[in-house]
């Protein structure tokens, strides 16, 4: 039996609704005296905040409790969040084209804040304990309307269950590297760090457990963290030499590799990482 997730906004809210996302901010925030609304645009989640008076607008508590509302909710594919606020007026179906106008008078105030991301593996295993969580919930509901079932086709649907949820982990996890590898084709903000979602991806053991592939990622993401606190030439110069290797490694994955395609983007990835690092390094 499916699960109706029509009037689940809680769940919708999860899967990135901005809509949903909308309804769940209204309900935490509807004591307070705030009305928000929000469009996706740019990578970025716009909230516009709006209220009758000055008090309710207040900043820093205001996104403290927006930041915490979000990441209760862990939003798919949403990291980026711009908090708006301004007295509240008629409605306007373009006011986010208004505030990029003409912020100054448009807008109290403006703030962004960065989502903590779940882990990806964490994520997977509460995908999986809260779809057991609804098929036990369907499973005391048919119990409580429908006849005893003799042993041997209670087995058997027991089996059949086991093999569909096998059927729907196993589409859910080929969905997931999908959204990976267009995240690998798309373009890093960042010059010199990449986005967390390129360290958090899981790596494919091939037989050999220490090849190319693992071993440049491994040596990628020790560039990556380093590369927050450099301060000196000699600090970038070492990083600019980490990220040649890695994209020298990444160069010599054979295309035999499950991942030889992923290491071919990553070379000329780390290469331009590599570049970049020098220059920060002359300009020391």
């Amino acid at each position: 039996m499916m699960v109706n997730r029509t009037n689940d906004i809680g769940w919708q809210a999860r899967q990135g609704s901005v809509a949903a996302i909308i309804q769940v901010l209204n309900e935490k925030l509807a004591n307070s005296g705030v009305r928000t609304r929000a469009i996706y645009h740019d990578g970025v989640l716009q909230i516009l905040c709006e209220a009758s008076t000055l008090d309710k607008l207040e900043q820093s508590n205001l996104v403290k409790q927006i930041q915490q509302i979000l990441e209760s909710i862990k939003p798919r594919n949403i990291r980026r969040v711009n908090v708006n606020s301004r007295i509240v007026r008629e409605e306007q179906l373009l006011w986010l084209e208004e505030i990029i106008r003409d912020p100054e008078t448009q807008l109290l105030w403006s703030e962004e804040i960065i989502l903590e991301q779940p882990n990806v593996f964490q994520q997977l295993i509460k995908n999986y304990q809260h779809q057991k969580s609804e098929s036990r919930k369907i499973n005391l509901t048919k119990n409580q309307f429908s006849q005893p079932i003799p042993i041997n086709k209670k087995i058997n649907n027991s089996a059949l269950s086991r093999i569909l949820f096998s059927l729907s982990l196993s589409l859910f996890l080929l969905l997931l590297s999908s959204v990976i590898y267009a995240l690998l084709n798309g373009k890093l903000h960042n010059p010199l760090i990449p986005e967390t979602a390129i360290s958090l991806i899981p790596i494919q053991k091939s037989p050999n457990l220490e090849d190319s592939f693992v071993i440049a990622v491994r040596i990628a993401n020790q560039a990556s963290d380093a590369a927050k606190t450099a301060k000196t030439s000699t600090q970038w110069l070492e990083i600019a030499a980490d990220w040649q290797r890695a994209s020298e490694l990444m160069r010599n994955v054979p295309p035999s590799h499950s991942r030889y395609q992923e290491a071919q983007i990553r070379t000329k990835l780390y290469q331009e990482y590599s570049e970049a690092a020098q220059k920060e390094a002359e300009k020391n």
